[in-house]
């Protein structure tokens, strides 16, 4: 009877162990692909199948990628979507400035890249704070839109590449009419942008679990012969692409580049050029000129003044993967037509309210 109830109490010790057992390979399953972690979870009686057990999961976050709780939330599935919703019914930005709500609500994932993933997040996040704080905004279009100025206020200020930074006055401008069509309080913008000034969002940084992000890993790097802008000639330069930028060097063990050219409303196309082969030029979608910077002949930065760049690979496969890899690392996303679309919206809705 006593081995009985010996083998009893040692079964019943090995239960919270395998369980523990589960649920860090189930941990481990999502980090490598968030949909099959958490069909692992719910199988093994884990989880329960609802979006509420999924939401708790991930809000807690304990041992799990960011990225990863990122893309899952983001996924255009009604059961994931359900889950987005829940998710973001767990923070409580009651009482909290915009600018605080943002970091709290962006420290719990890491947001995607993709456009439509970032629009369900944000438009839940829009409309969670608004429920909480109904007095601060007309209409949720008018949080998604300051939301977004301020994300995009907060990689201005604080990306080095961004050579010139905008000035309060430029952000109370950028937001001018998004109130329903009438202008936020002045005191308000101000204080949003001193709060980013001062301290930029922290973004999580992931685990050695995470296999997308290769911060220390050029995405490509190589020579290539770089046509000039106001004069023709072709000169050798070492490229390296990383981080929605492209960087041009004059020698492989150079510090500074000579020059930078964010990938911001960026596109890449190959080309036929009678002095070079294997062509192929970045252009401006939807601008005359390229927003980038160089170092001139006497060190100083200066604006460029490239409609296009043009540039020559050793190779036709090598002009091929450069052309792919610039286009991974494109940052235009849908994401400013629609949000040009969402501030028009925002700056209309006062037409109809007076009619």
């Amino acid at each position: 009877m006593e081995a009985m109830e010996g083998g009893g109490l040692v079964a019943n010790e090995t239960k919270p162990t395998n369980k523990a057992k589960q649920t860090s390979i189930g941990r481990k399953k999502f980090n490598m692909d968030p949909k099959k972690g958490i069909e692992y979870l719910i199988e093994h009686n884990l989880l329960a199948p609802t979006p509420e057990d999924v939401a708790q999961f991930l809000y807690k976050g304990e041992g799990l990628n960011k990225t990863a709780i990122g893309d899952y939330l983001g996924e255009r599935h009604d059961f994931n979507e359900r889950v987005l919703r829940a998710f973001v019914e767990l923070h409580d930005f009651t009482d909290l400035i915009l600018v605080q709500a943002l970091r709290q609500f962006l420290w719990s994932f890491r947001l995607p890249g993709e456009a439509q993933k970032i629009d369900r997040m944000m438009e839940c996040f829009a409309q969670r704070y608004c429920q909480l704080n109904p007095n601060i905004f007309t209409n949720t279009d008018t949080c998604y839109v300051l939301s977004f100025a301020i994300i995009m206020l907060n990689t201005s200020l604080h990306n080095p590449s961004v050579k010139d930074k905008p000035s309060v006055e430029q952000f109370i401008s950028m937001n001018r009419g998004i109130n329903n069509g009438g202008d936020l309080p002045r005191e308000l913008l101000v204080s949003l942008y001193e709060s980013i000034k001062t301290e930029p969002f922290k973004i999580p940084e992931d685990d050695g679990n995470d296999l997308m992000h290769t911060f220390f890993n050029p995405d490509k790097e190589g020579w290539l012969w770089k046509q000039g802008g106001r004069y023709k000639s072709w000169k050798r330069r070492w490229f390296i692409l990383n981080d929605n930028c492209l960087y041009y060097f004059e020698y492989t063990t150079d510090k500074e580049p000579r020059g930078i050219i964010p990938l911001e409303n960026i596109q890449v196309r190959e080309v036929q050029d009678r002095h070079k082969p294997h062509c192929f030029e970045l252009y401006a979608a939807g601008s005359e000129f390229i927003k980038a910077c160089k170092t001139d002949s006497e060190g100083k930065v200066v604006e460029g003044k490239h409609t296009v760049y043009r540039m020559s690979a050793a190779t036709d496969e090598e002009k091929d993967e450069w052309i792919k890899c610039v286009r991974q690392s494109i940052s235009h996303n849908p994401f400013y037509d629609m949000l040009a679309a969402r501030k028009k919206k925002a700056q209309k809705t006062n037409v109809y309210s007076k009619s």
